[in-house]
């Protein structure tokens, strides 16, 4: 059995799992990051109360991971910075003793989603693949071979920050023309308010200065011509990353995730055409662009499978 623990900035989730990836069961908990002993506590009780729970006992654990955001010291169980939880150098090595005594890992939330669709997901079938999340940034993770690929220093897969455009628009990196600058649901957002402030006509009038991606893509769905035009060049500059991701590591499927991701095939039939025509590939082996199917579970699996 393994535990699984997505730490985020407003809740703890943790899954109890079998060795291949099956949730037995899961648990939530609002996140308490005023210190690092509390939410240490946190973590630890919610690991026992799933065990508890399912009549298992604490020496069938034969590993803890914890998917946390921002960046990882794997080495000895740190989070070195979580921007999102206020917290920096908390070391989670310790944290599940005295009734703990298996390994405990950490690996970015974003990673662990990668794995998670990797083990049990949307890519189970798959040994190379990459997972692209659109969210309020771009991020994601890479799997090679079947095994979660991090690089030397251990913070590959920044998928968001591939220069699509010299010069572009300003990135929250410090780069400019970065993907995430275009491809994500906050820049999907930033160019529908731009064009509404410009004096656009559109239905979007009406949330101006609350627009949403779901309210610009229900917008696209209605016809209006605004929001498709603007949905048109946003698949276009996503698919800019992903046929460089492609030529790059050819691999077996790309998955997305995120909010964006809900449009499903909406989003996913113009990617396929604009994408699959930029890049190098052999016709019976093309890389299937497909959604994500574990939702706010795949960070808990992937951590448990660390």
């Amino acid at each position: 059995m393994r535990l699984g623990i997505d730490l985020g900035g407003t809740s703890v989730k943790a899954a109890l799992c079998e060795e291949h990836g099956k949730v037995l069961a899961k648990k939530s908990i609002p996140t308490r990051a005023d210190d690092a002993e509390t939410l240490c506590a946190d973590m630890k009780q919610i690991a026992l109360s799933l065990c508890r729970g399912m009549g298992v006992s604490l020496a069938q654990i034969t590993g803890i991971g914890i998917g946390a955001p921002g960046s990882v010291d794997k080495a000895s169980c740190t989070l070195k910075f979580g921007p999102n939880l206020g917290l920096r150098d908390v070391c989670f090595a310790e944290a599940f003793l005295p009734e703990f005594h298996c390994a405990v890992r950490i690996e970015n939330d974003a990673n662990c989603a990668a794995l998670g669709e990797a083990t049990v997901g949307a890519a189970r079938d798959a040994k190379n693949m990459l997972m692209v999340t659109l969210g309020t940034g771009v991020g994601g993770g890479i799997i090679i071979d079947g095994k979660l690929y991090t690089g030397s220093n251990g913070i590959a897969g920044e998928m968001g920050h591939l220069v699509i455009r010299e010069d572009g628009e300003p990135c929250g990196c410090g780069r400019k023309g970065c993907l995430e600058a275009y491809a994500s649901a906050t820049a999907f957002v930033k160019f529908a308010e731009r064009a509404l402030a410009a004096g656009r006509e559109s239905s979007l009038q009406a949330q101006a200065g609350h627009l949403d991606a779901k309210q610009i893509c229900d917008a696209v769905d209605a016809g209006d011509p605004l929001a498709c035009e603007l949905f048109e060049q946003y698949c276009k500059d996503l698919s800019c990353g992903l046929a460089s991701y492609i030529n790059i590591f050819q691999p077996e499927c790309i998955v997305l995730g995120g909010g964006l991701a809900g449009y499903g095939e909406k989003l996913l039939e113009p990617l396929r055409r604009l994408t699959l025509s930029q890049t190098f590939r052999a016709d019976a082996n093309d890389t299937e662009l497909v959604c994500a199917s574990l939702g706010n579970d795949a960070g808990m699996i992937g951590a448990a499978m660390l």
